[in-house]
């Protein structure tokens, strides 16, 4: 009997998405099917050696019918199948696959060729060249097999069907401007150019002319890297990552001594959506002797690479073993501290680029500096691959070792700043004696800075320390007039006592130079920047920062003031000016002001007066 069921809304947009965005790329759906075939051929090849119950065939293959009399195209395989939970569950929804976020980044960026395969929707390419699709499948060690069928437009039929083995034909009804995909000519250059690299045979259904094996079915990971063309590695990449972008880089070698190993591994070209989401997994996929186990095992690849794609076999590892206590097996650790290794050493190679080497840092740097406060093995490395703007350059980042190369004879430290974004940081009072005197600053502006510069607090031979707790001699030698001494003590004294509910201390500064006054925090505390951060997580109270309104001794405006305070009469206008300047230093440490409509209205008041 028939069961009708609906698509979720947002399957039946993701549809229209897929069919009419990448309708340019259509041979992108076989490239699709047969790599879901070759998944589900994986799947009951470890499971039927796991499990001895099971029975798989021995010689798994992908099967490819074109039937240009009825203009039909099926791609078969006897893998693991499915039954009617899974037809729902993985064909009929791609709630899992994050359809919602999918289609609003389809929205955000309008680029679907950049995003559909990063959210697993590729069976769904199908109807970019069928008016319906009919699946048949029966999964292994069940007796019941079922079919699915749906134009694509309103939901899916669910019936019970007949199938004598395991495994899944997909039926492609084409389109009439879809005739080519019957031409066996046509079939044979996509397999090739696209699919040569999946293990298993993909056979050409030629009829009464009977079969022929299309691609070379070998697992490229095991392959010479001579024998293998730049074009095929990219393909596999497409293959393994479900990505549509070519790779910025691919890794290709075998680990021999204590523990053997083929790795082929990339780093894509652009960062995917859900590169910051919490419960991200990274993708490698583990096999042992060319048997995948499994894409899931936790501690294969550090957080900071979970952009890492590829695959990893080894055949020293126990096929048998569980996914739990895959996790726990210590020739794990050993394939871990190998991969990152080759890894680090390759983007040391490439860093030499800059050009080349800022495509990935663009991409990946903020996840990738997470390695320095996540790994003590191999922080210093992970530092010395870095990137940062400083204030030495405006247009051009700077490594640790570059900063070094550039330090005064009698500098001792690496400075920093923290904050939102750099023009805001490049403009902080904090740095103006440091200019003056010409010393380096970084501009840190990503979250995990914060951090990572708690953990690693030396680089080589060099401190690295924040601008507040800088203890280089930074008096600058001044001509210029400064505020009377006792008014100047006078005016900070007011200042005090009228920001007391905001302010720990108002003091005189000599490291400023251009500025009428800046915020800082006591030595050793927390950052304003990181304080900020952790009240906007909700996470911070008890160890708010004390905070000090530095004030500029040789300004203009600070010399008036002191004057004007002196004189009772005054002492209003003294508050108000004063309040304009401790939110003029707020708005440069990226804080919000106090009190917005007396901003605005004394601001206004003040520019009107001026012309």
């Amino acid at each position: 009997m028939s069961e009708k069921i609906e698509f979720q809304t947002e399957v039946a947009k993701l549809l229209d998405i897929v069919i009419n965005s990448l309708y340019s790329e259509k041979y992108i759906f076989l490239r699709e099917l047969i790599s879901n075939a070759s998944d589900a051929c994986d799947k009951l090849k470890f499971w039927s050696l796991t499990n001895p119950d099971v029975k798989a065939s021995s010689a798994f293959k992908i099967t490819i019918t074109p039937d240009s009399e009825n203009n039909t195209l099926t791609i078969s395989d006897n893998g693991i199948g499915m039954n009617k939970d899974d037809l729902i569950k993985h064909i009929g929804t791609i709630a899992k696959s994050g359809t919602a976020d999918f289609v609003k980044n389809m929205k955000d960026n309008g680029s679907a060729v950049d995003l559909i395969g990063q959210f697993g929707v590729g069976f769904y390419s199908a109807f970019m060249v069928a008016k319906k699709v009919e699946i048949t499948t029966k999964k292994a060690g069940e007796k019941q097999a079922y079919q699915w069928t749906s134009d694509g437009l309103d939901g899916f039929e669910i019936m019970p069907a007949k199938r004598d083995e395991n495994g899944t034909d997909i039926k492609l009804f084409l389109k009439d401007d879809a005739k080519d995909f019957t031409d066996t000519i046509y079939l044979r250059h996509i397999i090739r150019t696209y699919s040569d690299h999946v293990e298993y045979p993909i056979v050409l259904n030629l009829g009464k002319a009977g079969e022929e094996t299309v691609n070379t079915a070998s697992a490229l990971w095991t392959r010479n890297k001579a024998e293998i063309t730049e074009e095929q590695y990219k393909e596999f990449y497409h293959h393994i990552s479900k990505n549509f972008d070519d790779p910025w880089m691919t890794l290709h070698f075998k680990a021999e001594g204590s523990i053997e190993y083929n790795a082929l591994l990339y780093i894509p070209s652009t960062a995917p959506y859900d590169l910051f989401q919490p419960d991200v997994k990274q993708s490698l996929k583990l096999y042992v002797n060319k048997v995948f186990v499994s894409d899931k095992v936790e501690g294969l690849m550090p957080a900071y690479l979970r952009f890492v794609k590829g695959v990893i076999d080894s055949s020293d590892l126990p096929l048998n073993i569980s996914r739990e206590m895959l996790q726990q097996n210590a020739l794990l650790s050993k394939i871990r501290q190998g991969t990152v290794s080759r890894i680090l050493k390759e983007l040391k190679k490439r860093q030499a680029d800059y050009e080349d080497y800022l495509k990935f840092w663009n991409a990946f740097g903020t996840a990738f500096k997470e390695g320095i406060y996540e790994d003590f093995s191999t922080k210093e490395e992970v530092a010395s691959l870095a990137l940062f703007a400083s204030t030495n350059d405006e247009t051009k980042l700077t490594s640790l070792d570059e900063y070094i190369g550039r330090v005064q004879a009698e500098q001792k430290a690496i400075y920093y700043i923290t904050g939102d974004d750099v023009p805001t940081l490049r403009n902080n009072p904090q740095l103006e004696a440091f200019k003056e005197k010409g010393i380096e600053v970084l501009l840190l502006v990503d979250p995990i800075d914060e951090f990572w510069t708690q953990v690693l607090t030396s680089y080589k031979t060099f401190a690295i320390k924040h601008i507040s707790t800088a203890d280089v001699d930074l008096k600058i030698e001044r001509k210029d007039k400064k505020a009377d001494e006792g008014s100047l003590k006078q005016l900070t004294d007011f200042m005090a006592e009228l920001f007391k509910n905001e302010v720990a201390k108002v003091e005189p500064s000599e490291k400023l130079t251009k500025s009428p006054a800046a915020l800082n925090v006591e030595n050793g505390q927390m950052s304003i920047h990181l304080e900020r951060l952790m009240r906007n997580h909700q996470q911070q109270t008890a160890y708010a920062s004390t905070r000090i309104l530095e004030v500029n001794p040789y300004h203009p405006l600070i010399i008036k003031l002191s004057d004007m305070v002196t004189d009772e009469k005054n002492k209003d206008k003294v508050a108000d000016i004063s309040r304009l300047i401790l939110d003029q230093a707020k708005i440069a440490e990226g804080e919000a002001v106090s009190d917005a409509a007396f901003f605005a209205e004394k601001f206004s008041d003040y520019l009107l007066k001026a012309i």
